[in-house]
Formats: structure tokens, sequence, C-alpha cells
């Protein structure tokens, strides 16, 4: 169940077993956030975002679970974040590898974002990124 963060921006995260499934309701919970907040035209980019880090901290974490987080940092940001509790720093992939087709992700993330990071923490990190928005007229 969704929990939403009852002071400051409005939020919501979730917390999820560290399994490929885990993307589709992530995805729910990035619609009903965005949504929530009248900000219906970033959806499809910001579930592209977040399909894209659940996936990395379901390759790259460590433990069962990871935690997804849906935040407005500021009145026109969208912050989509996947803690993971693994402190290895994501690669963007830039390499044209042939026939892989994992690993560029990021690559994604960076082209739909305004900025993308990660936050290292002692057991872990937050790997995010912010959609620049404006609610619909």
């Amino acid at each position: 169940m969704a929990t939403p963060h009852p002071t400051g921006h409005p939020g919501y995260s979730e917390t999820l077993p560290r399994e490929a499934e885990s993307a589709a309701v992530a995805r729910r919970l990035v619609r009903t956030a965005l949504a929530a907040w009248g900000l219906e035209e970033h959806i499809d980019d910001a579930m592209v975002v977040i399909t894209e880090l659940v996936s990395n901290a379901v390759d790259h974490g460590r433990l069962a679970s990871i935690r997804v987080v849906v935040t407005r940092p500021a009145e026109h940001w969208v912050r989509l974040g996947v803690v993971d509790r693994s402190r290895a720093l994501p690669m963007m992939r830039t390499d044209s590898n042939g026939d892989q087709i994992r690993g560029r992700g990021l690559v994604l993330v960076d082209s739909l974002t305004e900025r993308w990071g990660t936050d290292l923490h002692q057991w872990g990190k937050q790997v995010w990124g912010e959609l620049k928005c404006e609610p619909a007229r």
C-alpha cells in the first residue's frame, strides 16, 4: 500500500520486493502521485524513468527489497527515486556494445530528466531523477 508523506511537500513511497515485477507497482505509484498533483502530462516520461531506476536497483541491489519514492521537492519539480542497500554507484553506459539490450537505462533517465544523481548513505543509496513539471492550465 502506498504511504503518503504527511509533512512538507506531498510525497508517496512504497517498499517493494527487489524483483522485476515491482516496476509495474512503481509505475502505478508514479501515475497516482502525478495525477493527484495535476501533472498528468508528465506521467509517460515519469513512468519510463521509474522503470529504469527500479530495473537498476533490481540488478544491482543487495537485499530483498527496494523503496520507491515520489516527491515534490519544490513547486515545479518531481523527484523519482529508488532506494537500495548497495553502495555501488550506477554507471551511465554510452557504448554501443552491439546486440546488448540492457545496460543503457541511465541514458534514458538522463534524456528524460532535468537532472539525476545518487545520494550515498552509510547503508546504501538512492538513485533519483527530477522532472521539471508545470501543472496543466
